[in-house]
């Protein structure tokens, strides 16, 4: 019956029973002393008081001292046991000042630990040669997906995603593991298609539309079970440039012979017509430009490809711009060569100033160039491989134009490149194929698809404070996807100075940042249908729950607490803060990452990864069993999850 009960709270049964005996035997013994000297003849005034003062003196004195023998022992001998089972689940040496009073038990446990490392690391040694050409062939063949031009994406067979390229990401923003297709592609034409995979084809093509409205051309077929599908932009319907081109010669045609009547006072009707044409003339020229931005390269080019051989001032944006990287940097790098022949310095800069468009900023001290001369630089082709090729050439294919200036002693050449959608650091691919044969209502901790989190606030009250960073990382099937969510955010007050010393988030930082409810509603996007695990859960949790009202982004995931997870492994007697956590588990948070959102986040992970195989070595491996086992330790903290949190519903797949 004790040994469902942790060890110090048997070894307290224990002590207390033995308490109970003893003093149950003294006071069996002074009742037949009693009944002896009654019988004797001896009135109870002589000898009761003698004998009630030694049973309370017996009885005192061996609640003490058992009380004593008790705490030596638990201090001295359950604690570190239990210490000592936590270290070799999951596979750490014991302090040997814990275990001092263990005799060999202790020195043993930590050969035991140090040989188990050695011999997982002879294991991996050994693994590693054979494995070697594997890893080559599977990242040549990431390298070569993830640069795939088009969309990849994989479902299995109830339609969730194992698998996607970057390309994917980009044409179906918040694509994630785990989750249906069918929320980023409305399902009529999905369901069409594979209605003609039924009939025996091995590929069909279909135009599909994105929840957010955009089309796309694709192809889908039939893999292990479930879907492959290849998805392309698909070419917008419009005019073409030569109607538009027709346009201008007819404004311009018709506004020469009203310039040339301009010799006397303008009539009204005449000034109104060449208004008129002056209009029509503007919004052409509008047209044509929308046309030839549409017309633009569909390459990504990062800025630092961009400037690759020339000199650049100050570090350059982590963002992607449409464009062609070798023609783009091969017509930067003539231009920088020009103007270093006629001896001036010129660095490269990147200006944001224009929404969705990049400017790139080639800046010298000294005069302006003037057009004559930049047009006859554009006339020779930058690339000597391909002399057919010149300048403005490559300017016309992308869509774009340069043009000189000069401000305050300051001259650059401006040249507008239009901003790419997402990240350009988004990782290539992303997938896990096994998501496809796990089970549809799995609650092992090692199948659930989770989001660790952790948010940076104003101060230490989740009723009172504000949030002003919020980062999480997904984890699926007992794995980092590498999808990640991090912003700052706007508190919409100021951040005291005190708490801008812990985790380096000013006011100026945040000033331009996500308020709120635009950062929670993403947030929840991103965590949609997955366990949530925190350090300290119910703090985070507190933040996002109290801040509904305001931000309608309600939070009802469950929840799991890596505090709760660590009491499970080691005990309540050991500290377990996210410090004391990842020192017990080996894991290093670099100090500039320690009170970064970010940061604790990656800590935390790597933390809830490592306790997984520890747990289920105490026969903890379900969701719902971990739930139970942290309701013992309430005393510690609180239980954040919803009312029925491990009865999930049974047709859930993300982390049921």
């Amino acid at each position: 019956m004790l040994t469902g009960l942790p060890l110090r709270l048997r070894v307290l049964l224990i002590f207390a029973g033995l308490a109970a005996a003893v003093l149950a035997m003294i006071g069996l013994g002074l009742w037949v002393e009693a009944r002896r000297l009654a019988a004797s003849g001896l009135g109870a005034e002589t000898w009761l008081d003698p004998m009630l003062q030694a049973g309370l003196i017996a009885g005192f004195g061996t609640l003490g001292l058992v009380t004593g023998v008790w705490f030596l022992f638990d201090r001295n001998v359950a604690r570190p046991i239990e210490a000592l089972a936590g270290g070799l689940r999951t596979g750490q040496a014991p302090d040997p000042g814990e275990s001092r009073y263990l005799a060999d038990l202790g020195p043993a446990a930590r050969d035991a630990a140090e040989a188990r490392a050695r011999s997982a690391e002879a294991l991996a040694e050994a693994v590693q040669e054979h494995a070697a050409d594997l890893a080559r062939e599977k990242a040549t063949l990431e390298s070569i997906l993830a640069d795939f031009g088009a969309g990849a994406v994989m479902t299995d067979a109830k339609g969730r995603v194992v698998f996607y390229n970057a390309s994917a990401a980009r044409l179906l923003p918040g694509l994630g593991l785990d989750r249906p297709l069918e929320r980023h592609i409305v399902p009529g034409a999905l369901e069409a298609a594979a209605a003609r995979l039924e009939t025996g084809v091995e590929a069909t093509d279909l135009i599909c539309l994105t929840s957010e409205g955009e089309r796309l051309a694709g192809r889908m077929r039939r893999i292990d079970g479930g879907t492959l599908l290849i998805l392309r932009d698909r070419a917008r319907e419009r005019p073409a440039p030569r109607d538009v081109l027709e346009s201008l010669r007819r404004h311009a045609a018709t506004l020469v012979p009203m310039l040339d009547a301009l010799e006397g006072p303008m009539p009204p009707a005449l000034a109104q017509a060449i208004r008129d044409e002056g209009q029509g003339l503007a919004a052409a020229m509008r047209r044509l430009s929308e046309i030839m931005a549409e017309d633009a390269p569909a390459g990504r080019a990062t800025m630092a490809e961009l400037a690759t051989g020339m000199d650049h001032a100050g570090d350059l944006p982590r963002l992607s711009v449409l464009a062609e990287a070798g023609p783009m940097n091969a017509l930067l790098r003539h231009l920088d060569g020009q103007l270093r022949g006629d001896g001036l310095a010129p660095a490269l800069r990147v200006g944001l100033d224009e929404p969705g468009e990049a400017h790139l900023l080639l800046e010298w001290q000294g005069g302006a160039v003037s057009m004559d001369r930049l047009e006859g630089w554009l006339s020779q082709p930058p690339d000597a491989g391909q002399p057919d090729q010149s300048g403005a050439d490559i300017l016309a294919t992308h869509g774009s134009g340069i043009w000189p200036e000069a401000r305050n002693g300051t001259a650059r050449l401006i040249l507008p490149l239009r901003l790419a959608p997402g990240q350009s650091d988004a990782a290539g691919l992303t997938y896990d194929f096994a998501l496809a044969s796990r089970g549809a209502a799995s609650s092992r901790l090692a199948d659930l698809t989770c989001v660790v989190f952790d948010t940076e606030t104003t101060g230490l009250s989740p009723t009172e404070d504000r949030i002003v960073q919020i980062a999480g990382v997904r984890i699926a099937r007992g794995r980092l996807t590498g999808e990640r969510f991090e912003t700052l955010v706007n508190p919409g007050r100021p951040i005291p100075p005190g708490t801008t010393e812990i985790h380096h988030i000013s006011d100026a930082m945040v000033a331009d940042a996500p308020d709120m409810t635009a950062a929670l509603t993403a947030f929840h996007h991103f965590t949609e249908d997955a366990v949530l695990i925190a350090h300290n859960a119910p703090f985070d949790m507190g933040l996002l729950r109290n801040a509904a009202p305001e931000t309608g982004a309600h939070f009802d995931n469950r929840v799991l607490d890596t505090v709760l997870l660590s009491a499970m492994v080691w005990g309540q007697s050991v500290p377990h803060t996210l410090d004391a956590l990842t020192e017990r588990l080996g894991i290093t948070i670099p100090p500039e990452d320690r009170h970064t959102a970010m940061g604790d986040t990656v800590a935390t992970a790597e933390a809830f990864l490592r306790l997984i195989p520890a747990l289920e070595g105490k026969g903890i491996s379900l969701f719902e069993e971990a739930v139970a086992e942290s309701r013992r330790h309430r005393r510690l903290i609180g239980d954040v999850n919803p009312i029925a949190a491990e009865a999930p519903d049974q047709s859930s797949t993300s982390g049921a």
